[in-house]
């Protein structure tokens, strides 16, 4: 089995006297190492996936991230991702972060030790069974990270935790433990490393995973994102086009007219905006779902 993330593997000894394009080459192979020890862990991840779907499904639950360090750096990257390419909510998305998001001083590395700090801010941020807790840690010891799940899972919350190190305090603490088992980093204990690695991709493919089910994603196309600038304008017309099966100019003319991919679609339709609110509400966003709602209305009209 591969050794822990803090030790020190013989293989790197000398490591600060090696030149550059052989120490470029190690640490490279220690990502790639991260990378294969993420696929064993794609059964339970998928798993996760298919419950937090469910748990959210309803518009009222939460995505609630916990970590400290580099690992919560990871959570809130991709937390903080969620709205503009998935239009998330920010109102359904909590941030649990050792020593707090302000990081104006660095992170706060004593704070990971604290595990009733990690219990008072999941009370605090009002933790219930609506919603799904998502807790990182590569060596699965962080006990603020391990605080907070046990309170999620105690208020009956779904959770999720993602670590390097098989039989540690998160992994035991949550209902789908994923283990991604990197082993030692190149440079021992600095987990920013392999470890970080794996934890985004997991991370990645779990929040990638909830918004598809849920409807954010039509064919494989990101129906959600804003059309905040010139770029993204340009992208949600391509796919008002190419779903909606019309020119650019029609496509871009009903995005806006109705403001988003989804509204854009069902307009050209035929649908008006009290129409496409009703199925949209009626779908939960679903704009596969709205969309079949509405040939089967149109059927039973003609």
């Amino acid at each position: 089995m591969a050794g822990g993330t803090e030790d020190a593997a013989n293989r790197y000894s000398r490591l600060d006297v090696w030149p550059a394009a052989e120490l470029m080459t190690a640490l490279w192979e220690g990502q790639t190492r991260a990378l294969a020890a993420c696929a064993p862990a794609l059964p339970p991840v998928a798993a996760a996936v298919e419950a937090a779907a469910e748990r959210l499904a309803d518009g009222r639950g939460r995505l609630v991230y916990a970590g400290a360090g580099s690992s919560a750096m990871v959570a809130a990257l991709d937390g903080l991702d969620l709205g503009p390419t998935f239009d998330w909510p920010a109102e359904r998305l909590v941030l649990l972060i050792a020593g707090g998001l302000d990081l104006s001083r660095g992170l706060a590395g004593a704070a990971e030790d604290d595990e009733g700090a990690g219990r008072a801010d999941a009370g605090r941020a009002g933790v219930s069974a609506a919603d799904v807790v998502v807790g990182l840690s590569a060596s699965g010891a962080s006990a603020y990270t391990v605080g907070v799940l046990r309170a999620a899972r105690e208020a009956g919350a779904l959770t999720m935790g993602i670590a390097s190190s098989a039989g540690s305090p998160l992994l035991d603490a949550v209902e789908h433990p994923v283990l991604t088992a990197t082993g030692a980093e190149v440079i021992a204990g600095s987990t920013r490393l392999g470890a970080g690695t794996a934890q985004k991709v997991v991370l990645n493919l779990f929040s990638t995973g909830v918004m598809t089910a849920l409807g954010n994603v039509y064919d494989n196309l990101m129906i959600n994102v804003r059309p905040e600038n010139a770029k993204l304008r340009r992208r949600c017309t391509a796919m008002v086009a190419r779903i909606a099966h019309v020119d650019e100019e029609a496509a871009g003319a009903a995005l806006e007219r109705h403001g988003d991919v989804r509204r854009a679609v069902l307009g050209l339709a035929g649908l008006d905006s009290p129409e496409i609110d009703r199925l949209l509400a009626e779908t939960g966003g679903n704009l596969r779902k709205a969309m079949d709602r509405a040939k089967a209305i149109a059927v039973k009209e003609t």
